[in-house]
């Protein structure tokens, strides 16, 4: 429970009570929490996309506001990493350029475009859903799109020296990578069915060539790269569901 409160408490602004504190060797394992928490993230969302419902009937509004709720619920937290991975990215400078403008409190152009550009393409796909489809792929969502953070912890070093995610890296471990890689396929199969299992997969093979891409890049990921990787991956699933559930003009062809 502990463990499940800490990684709330990182991931969210959700209150909690008391501020808890673990040793930072220990900091690994609460990542197993991870998917749990985009589980509660996701119920929360669909029981506001509920209660919107009931006073607006205009469902491009209702989606704004799920964004902007998602929003305030992380504090922008992997917003921030997007708009920093980007802005370092498309710098074209040098590995060590690019992490140092990571660091940089301000924000570039290509972080703003970027930032635009994907909350543009979640609003848009969320309004192309079927509203029968929505609850659930809010929570598959924010399931697997937190569950891609402990993937690519697993999978990829750490870029830097130093910093705020070294701790969850360095301590990552099998075990950790299995407990949360069981919950997520259990939870996806049990929210979207044999949909869930074919959109999980695809999201592996997502996170692993952004990874791939990164690490290409500067050596390895961070804290801000994992921001950006997580709302990549939730794009990408809702655009998934939108393609399973023959939501594609291609789809309606066949």
């Amino acid at each position: 429970m502990t463990h499940f409160l800490i990684a709330l408490q990182f991931l969210t602004i959700i209150p909690i009570g008391n501020k808890i504190t673990i040793d930072k060797k220990k900091l690994s394992f609460i990542t197993v929490s991870f998917p749990i928490i985009g589980l509660v993230l996701g119920l929360i969302l669909s029981c506001a996309n509920q209660l919107f419902s009931l006073v607006l009937s205009e469902p491009l509004l209702i989606n704004v506001f799920l964004i902007v709720l998602l929003i305030i619920l992380t504090g922008g937290l992997h917003l921030d990493g997007l708009a920093d991975t980007f802005d370092a990215l498309l710098s074209r400078k040098d590995r060590q350029e690019m992490l140092k403008i990571m660091r940089q409190s301000n924000i570039g152009t290509m972080g703003v475009l970027s930032l635009i550009s994907v909350i543009l393409i979640k609003l848009a796909l969320l309004n192309s859903l079927d509203a029968s489809l929505k609850n659930t792929s809010l929570i598959l969502m924010c399931l697997l799109s937190r569950y891609s953070l402990v993937f690519s912890m697993f999978l990829f070093p750490y870029a830097r020296e130093e910093g705020k995610a070294k701790a969850f890296i360095e301590g990552m471990n099998f075990k950790i990578f299995s407990l949360a890689t069981i919950l997520s396929l259990i939870f996806s199969l049990l929210i979207f069915k044999l949909k869930g299992l074919i959109i999980f997969g695809m999201v592996v093979i997502f996170v692993l060539l952004i990874g791939k891409f990164i690490t290409k890049k500067i050596g390895g990921i961070t804290g801000d790269t994992l921001g950006a990787v997580n709302e990549l991956t939730e794009a990408f699933i809702l655009l998934n569901v939108l393609i399973l559930t023959g939501g594609c003009k291609w789809m309606m062809l066949q």
